[in-house]
């Protein structure tokens, strides 16, 4: 059989760190259980069982309140629900459901405390769990961090099963069978004679009972949809072009929108003159917003048009204007003034460096999120109600910040989210939303859809952070001897925590992320972190710090290993602690088949990371084709604990590995005169499809937790490809984008 799980009356709670949250803040206010927010959506005869599942007579709704970004979130999470629940996913409608504490996200623990992934001791779990009760104490319902399956794996799964038992309670109270004789399949209780109860016409009698409130999970040999290739609910609507995205939405009576702000981030407007574009046709306002101006017009376009005819007068930059200023803050940072974080100190680095060091300086650019879809928001703003209909990875603290600007009580403020034509991060802020917001109250009762144009969503975005590297070690004897990374950027927790009004307490572990927890066994091993004063706003982009880290951690590691004179591959499993991890880098290594005499004009590098408690490995073959280079082939390994759907892993994998590669070969947001220069794809290149490799992928399951892999394959990709150029050239590449000192073809 599988675990017992418990819930209380009405209400749903289920988190692993529970006893560690109720030791810190008291077991009865841990335990204490929210209230289920679907209470107040459901009419008579309508069971809303648990904040995860209703039943009607017209159907069965599944609430999925981690965002979709593309990565197939709605699926998954409908899966956990449906597995345990014994329905089909072409028998539910999916939901994203409201902004509620309900909704809280009991994975983002593991990365709010100062413990590696794999320290598993008392004192890291009892943070964990001190970290878990804050976050369900203030609600933190936020998509990120690749917590979408470690946060609803067993907590979604508790959901199906308990309001399968309800269902089953109340056909065994209709039909006076005992429920030990009644079972479960395709959405329907089966009595003993074959009779089958819908779930639909079950609806009624489940709503009038107490949801049971202990149930056992199946075991795995039981699982129909888990562990299985699945086809994504949304996957004949995004390959049909009819899947509809929050700038596809229409309401009712709306009018059209966009703004135009400070391209400085944070300057001032000093003025503006719209008096040649309150005359063309089809605008109807121009309104002075936060840090701008709004056109209201009858379409988008004309919006658009109206906005490039105003005459705008902006102020200067707070912070540098061009990027040599930039990279000066980050080099001047790394001194005693700005150190944030000294978490791994192992030996005694000095002492073995002191003879003389090996050296080198590494560095990583700003980057733009620059999804597909452009931001944008409807809002209708009326006397008693908000209501927001956008894509966002953030729906409680959207809902607070509006109800500040418009007066309202937050839980008037209505938040209707989308799907999104990607984010990457990008959806994890909110400032267009309170924009549109601003717009709406000048229209009161009228709804807005305001839309960026592509040029205004990358000249206001707030990018990955700018970083530095300094590093040191010793090798010899084969061996890797001593590794000294100093990092330095500004913070991304305390630009991004401060634009939600939020304090950023402590050091910053995104700083030196997926550098000072590394599953590495080197004996004189130091890794410190220092915080560059705030120069741009930044914002959390696919893998946050481990994007740059990963890099310096990973290109001067194989910089020692080559001064060793020893296998980059088989020197990283002999440093290599930990098992999982141990197995990743075999397994890549197997299935690359390491070790064998490459051709002439051809290289293939290897990097290992581990972040967001995920260990994944990356082989990347390059070959050098009339002085260029071509990314022939990469090979993935990663340890997830268990693979719930083989083909979205693969895809999500493999989405990863050209996010990174794109990025690392050619990815780059300048600053002159304080704004951004590449607000177009044009400028802002990407991986072109006759330039994707072929990419294997290899799914583990030696782990004991269940991990999340949005994220991970991303920071190895661009180290993996540095050292595969360094093993076919020579040229050891300590920048990106690597484009400014190679080309690709």
């Amino acid at each position: 059989m599988g675990r017992v799980a418990k819930i209380a009356r009405r209400t749903f709670l289920i988190g692993s760190a529970a006893i560690a949250g109720g030791v810190a803040f008291g077991t009865y206010m841990y335990r204490r259980p929210v209230a289920n927010p679907l209470l107040e959506r459901v009419g008579e005869g309508e069971a809303a069982i648990t904040p995860y599942v209703i039943i009607t007579e017209a159907g069965i709704t599944l609430i999925t309140p981690r965002a979709d970004k593309g990565q197939g979130a709605y699926s998954m999470q409908a899966a956990l629900i449906a597995e345990e629940l014994d329905v089909e996913l072409d028998q539910v409608r999916v939901d994203p459901g409201p902004p509620d504490a309900a909704y809280y996200n009991t994975a983002l623990a593991a990365e709010a405390v100062p413990f590696p992934a794999t320290d598993q001791g008392r004192t890291a779990t009892l943070a964990r769990g001190v970290a878990d009760a804050a976050m369900k104490f203030l609600g933190v319902q936020i998509t990120g961090g690749s917590t979408t399956v470690p946060d609803g794996y067993e907590k979604l799964r508790v959901a199906g099963a308990v309001a399968r038992e309800t269902l089953k309670l109340a056909a065994a109270r209709i039909t006076g069978v005992p429920v030990a004789d009644l079972k479960t399949e395709r959405g329907a209780v089966e009595l003993p004679d074959g009779t089958r109860m819908t779930y639909e016409s079950l609806a009624s009698a489940a709503a009038g009972i107490e949801p049971v409130s202990e149930v056992a999970l199946k075991p795995e040999s039981e699982w129909r949809l888990l562990g299985k290739d699945m086809r994504r609910i949304d996957i004949v609507a995004k390959s049909t072009g009819t899947q509809t995205y929050g700038i596809d939405l229409a309401v009712e009576g709306m009018v059209h929108a966009t703004i135009v702000t400070n391209p400085r981030f944070g300057g001032e407007m000093l003025g503006y003159d719209a008096s040649e574009a309150e005359a063309m046709r089809g605008v109807q306002q121009v309104v002075p917003v936060t840090g701008g101006v709004g056109v209201i017009a009858d379409n988008t376009w004309r919006a658009f048009q109206a906005a490039a005819a105003i005459r705008l007068d902006w102020g200067p930059a707070p912070y540098p204007a061009g990027m040599d200023d930039h990279w000066a803050a980050v080099a001047a940072s790394f001194s005693d003034e700005y150190r944030d974080s000294l978490n791994r100190d192992d030996g005694d680095v000095e002492a073995v460096l002191a003879p003389g060091a090996i050296e080198a300086e590494y560095r990583a650019p700003y980057l733009s999120h620059a999804p597909l879809e452009p931001v944008n928001a409807i809002v209708r703003v009326t006397d008693d109600r908000v209501d927001i209909w956008t894509g966002t990875q953030i729906p409680r603290f959207l809902q607070r910040n509006v109800a500040g600007i418009t007066g309202h009580d937050p839980d008037d403020v209505h938040v209707h989210v989308q799907m999104m034509g990607g984010s990457f991060g990008h959806r994890l802020e909110d400032e267009y939303v309170l924009r549109t917001t601003e717009l709406a109250l000048a229209v009161k009762g009228t709804p807005v859809k305001m839309t960026y144009s592509r040029e205004q969503d990358m000249a206001h975005d707030f990018p990955r952070q700018i970083a530095m590297a300094r590093a040191r070690g010793a090798a010899g004897d084969g061996k890797v001897a001593a590794l000294d990374l100093s990092i330095a950027m500004p913070s991304v927790t305390a630009s991004q925590l401060g634009r939600q009004g939020l304090p950023a307490a402590g050091p910053d572990t995104i700083i030196v992320a997926a550098a000072w927890d590394q599953p590495y066994a080197i004996p004189d091993y130091r890794v410190t972190g220092y915080r560059t004063p705030p120069l741009t706003p930044i914002s959390s982009w696919r893998s946050v710090g481990a994007s740059t880290n990963a890099f310096f951690h990973e290109g001067f590691l194989d910089e020692l290993i080559h001064a060793a004179g020893a296998d980059p591959l088989e020197e990283r499993i002999r440093l290599t602690w930990h098992e999982p991890s141990r197995k990743v880098l075999e397994a890549v290594g197997e299935m690359s088949g390491w070790g064998g005499d490459p051709s002439p004009n051809r290289g293939r590098g290897v990097a290992f990371s581990m972040s967001f408690g995920t260990a994944c490995a990356e082989v990347v073959e390059v070959a050098l084709i009339d002085d260029a280079i071509r990314i022939e082939k990469v090979w993935v390994a990663a340890e997830v604990g268990k693979v719930l759907d083989p083909v979205n892993f693969d895809n999500l994998v493999k989405g990863g590995v050209i996010w990174g590669l794109g990025h690392a070969m050619s990815g780059e947001t300048t600053f002159a005169d304080g704004m951004v220069e590449q607000v177009n794809f044009d400028t802002f290149e990407g991986m072109r499809l006759y330039q994707c490799p072929e990419i294997e992928v290899r799914g583990l399951a030696n782990g004991t937790r269940i991990r999340g892999i949005g994220e991970p394959p991303v920071p190895p990709a661009a180290p993996a490809l540095a050292n595969a150029i360094f093993a076919a050239t020579g040229k050891r590449l300590r920048e990106m984008p690597f484009s400014k000192f190679v080309d690709f073809v």
